[in-house]
């Protein structure tokens, strides 16, 4: 069994985004009922339904773990049913939830070589102390078997894996900051119990032949749904980048998602990491309609699928 709950479904700045007055942040602010509100990216996900290990630790971890009663403390005066952490970015809006959990609660952290060095970069996030919450580097393309805190078999097995990317906005250096890479900065995340098979690929500038093999017969696919067109905020005066300058590719066009994945026989897809910008966050929007139409679902918070 693989039980997950989407803690969080918009991209950074979540919806609405608190300095956006575009009209769809102004519809999720008035309760408009098809225009949810949702925190920022991340996922619960556990192979026994009472351990956790959350993917992405977000600026609204402390809000997102309050309304979600399966990783509420359930013995003693302090607990959790966190038992860890995984990290398949060093972007901000990946990372800073991890100060939420500061509190001399053990749980491990793992994350790519490059992303947990982003964090040894950081002093700030020694309040983490090492000592309770191991950090624990994972190889690109090698199998990891999830443990419990006691070094319980957690039932799930995790392999992270390369996805075309950009680093971090506060990493960008040299001639080309914005240069598509695929070196394990950005990486994806495979979930498996043995059985069943999950993806989780928050950010992704480009579908590759190796991603696609990688993803057909799929399970469950949570993918990059950050903007609907590459030039989406740049025509509604929301910003001057592209997609691809953010290191996202488009749900829709000849090269969107939509149509990269339209042949994968994959059991279920799902947009996750949607931009306010983006329509088809807007229950009665024509691309969340078109996006329906071709199979795809758009993540809410709390949202809970088991394969």
């Amino acid at each position: 069994m693989i039980d997950i709950i989407v803690l969080g479904a918009a991209a950074g700045g979540g919806f609405p985004q608190w300095n956006s007055n575009a009209a769809g942040c102004r519809r999720a602010r008035s309760g408009d009922p098809d225009a949810l509100p949702r925190t920022q990216a991340s996922l619960a996900i556990s192979g026994d339904g009472m351990h956790w290990f959350v993917v992405n630790a977000s600026p609204d971890l402390r809000a997102q773990i309050g309304q979600t009663p399966s990783l509420h403390p359930r013995d003693g005066l302090r607990s959790t049913p966190i038992a860890g952490v995984i990290l398949t970015g060093g972007e901000v809006d990946t990372v800073t939830g991890l100060l939420t959990l500061r509190e001399r609660q053990p749980f491990t952290l793992l994350g790519t070589r490059p992303v947990l060095d982003l964090l040894d970069a950081n002093p700030i996030f020694e309040a983490l102390d090492r000592t309770i919450v191991p950090r624990h580097a994972l190889a690109l393309d090698a199998p990891c078997a999830l443990a419990l805190p006691d070094g319980t078999p957690a039932g799930l097995t995790i392999t992270p894996f390369a996805v075309p990317g950009k680093v971090p906005l506060y990493a960008e250096t040299g001639p080309d900051p914005a240069a598509i890479v695929e070196n394990g900065e950005t990486v994806g995340l495979a979930i498996t119990d043995g059985t069943r098979h999950v993806f989780f690929i928050p950010g992704c500038a480009r579908m590759t032949d190796a991603l696609r093999a990688r993803l057909r017969g799929a399970d469950i696919v949570f993918f990059d749904g950050t903007l609907w067109t590459d030039d989406e905020m740049l025509r509604a005066g929301l910003g001057q980048k592209t997609g691809q300058r953010m290191g996202h590719m488009s749900v829709s066009g000849p090269d969107g998602t939509i149509s990269a994945l339209s042949d994968l026989e994959i059991g279920h897809k799902i947009l996750i990491h949607i931009n306010n910008s983006n329509p088809v966050l807007l229950a009665d929007s024509p691309e969340r309609a078109s996006a329906n139409a071709a199979g795809w679902d758009v993540a809410f918070d709390g949202m809970r699928i088991t394969a």
